[in-house]
């Protein structure tokens, strides 16, 4: 962490706590210079940072103060206890999000992809043309089944910063997240099992059960530590469950990082039914504190943890490059992976490993993180403002995307189609459930530079919740 980082973590930390209270002038720069030890460009920095935490505001000829506190609209609501696995549903619904994006002219609210125009990643596409033309033709053949030595090399250096330690030759290359995914719930379970989720939960998984003909039970989860460990206790007592899959850093939906106790927690349960863990990571590294929080995985010493990831939400999801640590799995891995692509796309792996190699990739996501952070300050303001009263939002710790709880009464597939004809469109709550739940829920996404007809999106998907709730 640079020093101006180190030094807007202590000033945050004594305005959270207290120590600094809304509307009183914090230490000059130079004061803070030499407090520190640091330069005044150091302290500029840091203040720079906390402006766009929206912690604190800088007032001409007199200094930087702290912001007023803000309003914090309630979590949302957990679900109810699990009852009984279920068939998984929702995949027309899943069909109609993952198309949208090719609709001209559309407010994309809903897609759970990343800002893929900061300048950050201009690297990244010089690099990948000039591994077109310099690899004597290496980039267009077949690579190993396990993926290119440099960048599982490159991976396993990342891990580090997540408590895992382990070799390259125990990560696998695929082709996204997703296929991740596919390969770790086809190497621990089978057709007509039962695996048991978080809820909500990531439809992408859930549609993965559905087409492998198994059965999800859905565990209650809280908004801000994770899945409910009494509740899925009670679930492996009374269910034949064979795997539990869940993403337990900044979430998919919710925002959460699951804290470390609990993470240990779930693995003693898992030990104690000698289950698998299969452990969707994918936005881990746009966690906004510092360090990031470690993975379930780290705490794993006999294997159960299936680890999976990618690059697509980090960098971009075009470039469709994940990777899977499948611990005690590994064979079965291997052949999933056979089975489904074979090797993955060469071209992008070598950018890639070279983007990591030479720096890019660490200033990229320090850049990221801190816009991420930034929007979520705004779009919460928005939802709060354009919003009716009673609206439940959470508090992502990392990530790109918000969840909302509205009024009961609210369908928020009929939202959708009424948002169709203003252009606009959000991820509808009930895709995140294997059984329908959360009609009256949303999900929004906050990662692109947020502009004036964001916020006339949101202002519309706002407008339309109050005026279903007056028709009510």
């Amino acid at each position: 962490m640079n020093r101006y980082e180190n030094l807007a973590n202590v000033l945050s930390d004594r305005i959270e706590q207290g120590l600094y209270p809304a509307g009183i002038r914090l230490p000059s720069v130079r004061v803070l210079s030499s407090e520190h030890g640091v330069s005044v460009s150091t302290v500029q920095q840091a203040y720079r940072v906390l402006e766009e935490k929206q912690l604190v505001e800088a007032r001409p000829k007199s200094g930087y103060f702290v912001k007023g506190a803000r309003i914090r609209a309630a979590l949302p609501s957990g679900c109810r206890p699990a009852q009984r696995p279920v068939e998984i549903s929702q995949w027309d619904q899943v069909l109609d999000l993952i198309t949208s994006p090719h609709r001209p002219g559309v407010v994309q609210l809903g897609q759970g992809s990343p800002d893929v125009t900061a300048p950050t990643l201009k690297p990244l596409s010089r690099l990948m043309g000039r591994a077109g033309q310099h690899q004597n033709l290496n980039a267009f053949h077949y690579d190993s089944i396990y993926g290119t030595e440099d960048l599982r090399e490159q991976i396993a250096r990342l891990m580090i910063d997540s408590g895992s330690h382990m070799d390259a030759s125990n990560i696998l290359i695929t082709t996204g997240c997703h296929e991740a995914l596919s390969i770790a719930i086809r190497s621990v379970c089978e057709q007509g099992d039962i695996v048991a989720v978080d809820s909500p939960s990531f439809h992408g998984a859930m549609q993965t059960l559905k087409g492998f003909g198994m059965k999800a039970l859905e565990i209650p989860t809280d908004p801000v530590t994770g899945i409910s460990l009494e509740a899925l206790e009670m679930a492996l007592e009374q269910w034949p469950i064979k795997a539990i899959q869940l993403t337990p850093n900044c979430n998919n939906p919710l925002g959460y990082n699951m804290p470390d106790d609990r993470k240990k927690g779930l693995l003693r349960l898992a030990q104690r039914y000698d289950i698998a863990i299969i452990e969707d990571d994918v936005y881990g590294e746009l966690a906004y504190q510092y360090p990031r929080p470690a993975t379930i995985t780290s705490f794993d010493d006999d294997g159960r943890v299936l680890l999976c990831s990618s690059f697509s939400k980090t960098l971009a999801p075009g470039l469709r490059v994940g990777w899977i640590a499948p611990g005690r799995y590994h064979d079965r891995a291997i052949h999933m992976k056979y089975i489904t692509t074979g090797a993955s796309a060469t071209l992008p792996q070598i950018a890639i490993a070279d983007f990591i190699k030479q720096g890019y990739y660490l200033q990229h996501l320090r850049r990221m993180r801190t816009q991420y952070q930034r929007n979520l300050c705004t779009m919460t303001d928005w939802v709060m403002k354009y919003f009716p009263c009673g609206t439940r939002v959470s508090r992502p710790q990392g990530g790109f995307l918000l969840w909302i709880e509205l009024d009961e009464r609210i369908d928020t597939l009929r939202l959708n189609r009424l948002l169709e004809e203003h252009s606009v469109q959000i991820a509808i709550g009930s895709i995140f459930s294997a059984s329908g739940k959360y009609r009256n829920c949303l999900r929004m996404n906050y990662a692109q530079p947020l502009a004036a007809k964001t916020e006339r999106a949101v202002q519309r998907v706002g407008m339309l919740v109050s005026e279903m709730l007056e028709s009510c």
